[in-house]
């Protein structure tokens, strides 16, 4: 299971690094936003309002006191400037009901608009991570097979998972709060300050502490999410091998030792889980007794300027209604750090992932059309490789040099041992890959001059890997030509021999498939492929040992369908079945990425060289194994000839 353990942990370690380059990656947000900016001016608009809404409040509770309660003359007061210690109670009850409804206004107005933010940020958010979400998932059906073949599949799809789920939970939440709190906690230092600077400063002092014990907090807890998710990586993979090794669990009776290995990993997740929920319950607490703290130096050093009546470091007399502004603007300053530090690192990862997401969008693809790419015309079947050299990796050839003509409605067998280059063949004739040298021609024009889609509409590719898709077997084999009518679907269904099987299951063609085709044997699955292919009608067939996961019996029903499927049609048959290859007009021996023996069965097997030793040792094994009579013994195939 290390493979898949090691697997988690990489992706973990991508999923939590930090951002590399803000600013570019902000612009490329911005790209996605700028449809929407309406959205976000009516957001900035919205929080500039709730953020006064929350100053203004402790200043007009500074008013009640001072104005209405204990009046002092020279007050600020919105309401009756002319409040003073004689006024009639009338009036003063009449200026702090307006306070009061003032306030309660005030907090209506906060709610509705602090909704109506987080809402259309929200909206804003999730149309952008839709339309990012699409053009990844554009641009990775574009992306060259070769670029799979170095990636792993699970960290591409966490582009979808875990770096789309940061995104979306720093644009619809974290990034509006931790936006509005920064400017929270700026609007009000500058409110305390324009009231009373030194009173301002002294009610501030603990705030370098707060900053220190979030600084040190925070990164703690961070470090413990850390190894969190790195342990959770390594649960879901145990979990992931176990479900889909199950049968080689129990067939080696290994259920006990899993088990053990799944519950050390497991308690060493709970571990990091809970080292990490210390930090951060530990946070919480020691911001808060700070936070009493600065509310004890507001009350004790405004308290004495009040009872002495006298003026703080030769600045005027602190009123008593200053005091309980003061005592709000505290709570309200201290309740936007916490969440700040928490937050903050929700925004770092939103803009880590984005650089993940925008990295894998401005991958290129390695095989594209030409500038002044054509369509490829209707094709005859005319295949030609000429002096073709091709190489994954630089300076590793796979093929070397390599000849061959194929004319329309010939078969060439291609065979080798592994590693010899047969795959990189057929994958040229498609374009799935460019060659380095030479090139490949089809009825006289180069594939790299056509495009893509004309191309490929004309190649029938059966590999030996089968790939079903979770629908209906009428929609898996109509994959193949997406207008064929039901008919015809059946009919090529019926051309492969498939509808036998087809039409024994629970509701035919309208069965609905599991995974990749769970609940169908291999050879079944393999039938509907080659259905679908058949169904294309094309004039090129590549298959890749398409025959090799059925039984013979179905093998030979196979074969008398591409008999007609063959008929006027280039073939290439990378096969291991002597069926395939006995007739085949042309077989091709590949060593080391270079063709060498070439011509039929029968010539081959005469020379006695590379053919016929990879024959004896392999091809005559299967031609010897006794195969079921009709009844029921098992009798020898007869020699073959090469008629």
């Amino acid at each position: 299971m290390m493979g898949g353990m090691d697997g988690g942990r990489r992706l973990f370690e991508q999923s939590v690094s930090k951002p590399k380059n803000v600013s570019a990656t902000l612009a490329r947000f911005w790209r996605y936003f700028r449809q929407r900016w309406y959205a976000l001016v009516l957001v900035a608009v919205l929080m500039v309002v709730t953020t006064w809404v929350q100053v203004l409040g402790p200043d007009l509770t500074g008013q009640a006191v001072d104005c209405y309660l204990f009046p002092r003359p020279g007050s600020t007061c919105w309401f009756n400037p002319a409040a003073t210690p004689d006024a009639p109670v009338e009036t003063k009850i009449a200026g702090l009901g307006a306070i009061v409804l003032t306030l309660i206004a005030l907090f209506l107005i906060g709610s509705v608009f602090s909704g109506l933010m987080f809402f259309t940020m929200t909206w804003a958010g999730q149309n952008a991570l839709r339309n990012i979400r699409k053009d990844v998932f554009r641009h990775i059906n574009r992306l060259s097979l070769g670029y799979y073949a170095e990636n792993e599949a699970g960290n591409i799809m966490s582009r979808f998972t875990s770096d789309s789920e940061t995104i979306q939970q720093a644009l619809s939440f974290a990034l509006v709060q931790v936006l509005s709190g920064s400017l929270l906690i700026v609007w009000i230092m500058v409110k305390m300050l324009q009231t009373n600077v030194p009173y301002a400063l002294i009610s501030l002092a603990v705030v370098p502490f707060m900053a220190l014990a979030t600084v040190y907090f925070s990164g703690q807890a961070r470090k413990a999410f850390r190894r969190s998710r790195q342990e959770m990586g390594s649960v879901n993979a145990d979990l992931q091998e176990s479900i889909a090794g199950v049968r080689e669990v129990q067939a080696f009776n290994r259920e006990d030792e899993n088990i053990e290995q799944f519950r050390r990993t497991n308690a060493a997740n709970r571990d990091a889980n809970i080292r990490a929920a210390s930090f951060t319950s530990a946070l919480t607490p020691v911001l808060e007794a700070l936070g009493y703290i600065a509310l004890g130096i507001v009350v004790v050093v405004g308290g004495l300027s009040v009872l002495r009546n006298e003026p703080l470091l030769g600045t005027s007399v602190i009123t008593l209604g200053t005091v309980f502004a003061f005592l709000q603007y505290a709570q309200r300053f201290n309740q936007p750090i916490q969440q700040i530090a928490v937050l903050w690192t929700n925004v770092q990862s939103a803009i880590a992932g984005g650089e993940r997401i925008f990295g894998l969008l401005d991958e290129e693809p390695t095989v594209v059309d030409k500038p002044n790419a054509i369509a490829m015309p209707p094709i005859q079947g005319k295949v030609e490789f000429d002096n073709v050299s091709a190489e994954y990796k630089a300076g590793e050839p796979v093929l070397k040099g390599v000849s061959l003509t194929a004319e329309p409605g010939q078969t060439i067998a291609i065979v080798g041992p592994t590693g010899a280059g047969k795959t990189t063949i057929i994958n040229l004739i498609p374009r799935f890959y460019d060659v380095t040298g030479g090139s490949v021609r089809i009825d006289g024009i180069d594939v790299r001059d056509v495009t893509l889609d004309s191309l490929r509409s004309q190649i029938g590719i059966v590999l030996q890997d089968t790939f079903l898709f979770s629908d209906t077997v009428m929609e898996n084999i109509r994959y193949g030509r997406l207008d064929a009518t039901d008919e015809e679907v059946v009919a090529a269904a019926t051309l492969v021999a498939a509808d036998q099987f087809i039409e024994r299951l629970p509701q035919g063609y309208q069965t609905v498939l599991g995974e990749r085709g769970s609940g169908l044997s291999q050879g079944q699955r393999q039938l509907i492929a080659i259905a679908r292919v058949a169904l294309m009608s094309p004039r090129i067939l590549i298959l890749d040992e398409a025959t090799s996961s059925v039984d013979t019996r179905t093998e030979r029903l196979i074969q008398k369908a591409f008999e007609k499927l063959l008929e006027g049609r280039t073939s290439f048959v990378i096969a291991h079945r002597l069926s395939t290859i006995r007739n085949a007009s042309q077989v091709l021996v590949l060593k080391d990425g270079e063709i060498v023996e070439r011509g039929t069965h029968t010539e081959l097997l005469a020379q006695q060289g590379a053919y016929y030793d990879l024959y004896m040792s392999q091809f005559r094994r299967e031609e010897e194994t006794p195969q079921p009579s009709a009844n029921g013994s098992r009798e020898p195939l007869p020699e073959v000839t090469g008629d």
